[in-house]
């Protein structure tokens, strides 16, 4: 009974033990089976939660980015759309010209919208375009117009250092300054030669002979008297070297003579904006009245002269010892014959060779600075004899 039942006991145990191992290595497997599975999720779960909130959190600032994005766009192209094709192209050149820093704010504050800088404004009655660096700049530094804008040529022209010193001129004095085209350049100078500027301004005319002052200045007084100059590059030239030689003034006939226009000016190279020219309607009763004052009276000729009860000497003999009136006559005709039978001496520049027929005159501003520079030179070596005897 003890050993069945021992032997049953011994069996039971043995497939208890059996059992009880398969449950462990079971349990073990089922535990190995479901915590992998159970982190697999966790770390899954993990992974998408943290796929969420990676996909979420940058989603935003993505979001936010492409709407700066699309704003940035849309401003650069309203800004391409408000500049001008000319100024977009000289974006990139901005550093490549050494200028002040005043100067670069200057361009910056005067050129700024299209309808200021595409504006093609015309002459009136009471402006004209002067144009040219030196007209320019001298038409408003020495104050006899007035200004009312300043035209300069779009492109890297604008940058040069005339230019940019007109510019800075006009800008000091508020006079408007745009940006224009050479096209409409062209057109305001009638095709002349601008040198990349143009001043609308108001026009220059002749002064009357009664706003002279009283007093000539020092030394012996020598005025030039222009009658019927009907080229205006012409009379330019004369006014320049009239100003350069040291005339005290220039008196033109109003009757068949030509304005005081840009042309002068430019041809002048801005001279006409710094020296006065007078003008006379009857310069035969000014002559007379200047005569009956002591004045000296003194035509000019070619140099194969017609016969003339007046006495003809070379230029270079002649001698300046009191005031002095040098008339010289327009082109092709010379002086009338009513000025001529007021003078009281007449001039003539010797020719080097024969002449041969027709060309036995010289152009009027040219005989212009031959004459005043032999008058000049004998009239400051008068002036020095008699400083030298005092």
């Amino acid at each position: 009974m003890w050993l069945c039942s021992s032997t049953h006991q011994h069996r039971f145990l043995i497939v208890w033990c059996r059992q009880l191992c398969r449950l462990v290595s079971m349990g073990s497997s089922a535990e190995s089976s479901l915590i992998p599975g159970g982190r697999s999720r966790d770390s899954a779960v993990r992974r998408r939660h943290r796929g969420s909130n990676t996909s979420i959190a940058p989603h935003q600032p993505a979001q936010a980015e492409g709407m700066s994005d699309r704003r940035r766009s849309a401003q650069i192209k309203s800004l391409k759309n408000e500049i001008p094709p000319s100024q977009k192209r000289n974006h990139g050149r901005e550093g490549v010209f050494k200028v002040s820093a005043e100067l670069r704010k200057l361009c910056l504050e005067d050129f700024p919208a299209d309808k200021e800088r595409y504006f093609r404004p015309k002459p009136t009655e009471t402006s004209e375009f002067v144009f040219g660096i030196a007209p320019c700049l001298l038409a408003l530094t020495q104050g006899r117009r007035k200004a009312y804008q300043l035209l300069v040529k779009d492109g890297e022209a604008s940058q040069r250092a005339s230019v940019l010193r007109i510019c800075e001129e006009a800008h000091r004095q508020g006079v408007q300054v745009s940006r224009v085209s050479k096209k409409d350049l062209n057109k305001m100078s009638s095709g002349g030669v601008h040198q990349g500027v143009c001043l609308r301004a108001s026009p220059l005319s002749y002064l009357t002979v009664e706003t002279e002052s009283s007093t000539s200045g020092a030394g012996i007084p020598l005025w030039l008297v222009l009658d019927r100059i009907q080229d205006p590059m012409n009379l330019g030239a004369v006014l320049r070297s009239a100003y350069f030689l040291g005339v005290d003034k220039v008196i033109s006939s109003l009757g068949h003579s030509c304005p005081l226009s840009p042309v002068v000016s430019k041809a002048s190279s801005g001279v006409m904006e710094v020296m006065g020219v007078y003008g006379c309607d009857s310069l035969e009763e000014m002559l007379r009245m200047k005569v009956k004052h002591g004045w000296h009276v003194v035509g000019t000729v070619g140099a194969d002269p017609r016969e003339s009860q007046i006495p003809v000497i070379p230029c270079s003999d002649f001698q300046v010892t009191r005031p002095t009136m040098l008339l010289m006559g327009g082109e092709g005709e010379g002086l009338s014959m009513k000025l001529l039978s007021l003078c009281q001496t007449l001039l003539t520049i010797s020719a080097g060779r024969d002449l041969s027929p027709g060309i036995e005159s010289l152009n009027i501003s040219v005989a212009a600075g031959i004459l005043l520079h032999s008058l000049l030179l004998t009239k400051s070596r008068c002036l020095s004899q008699k400083e030298t005897e005092n």
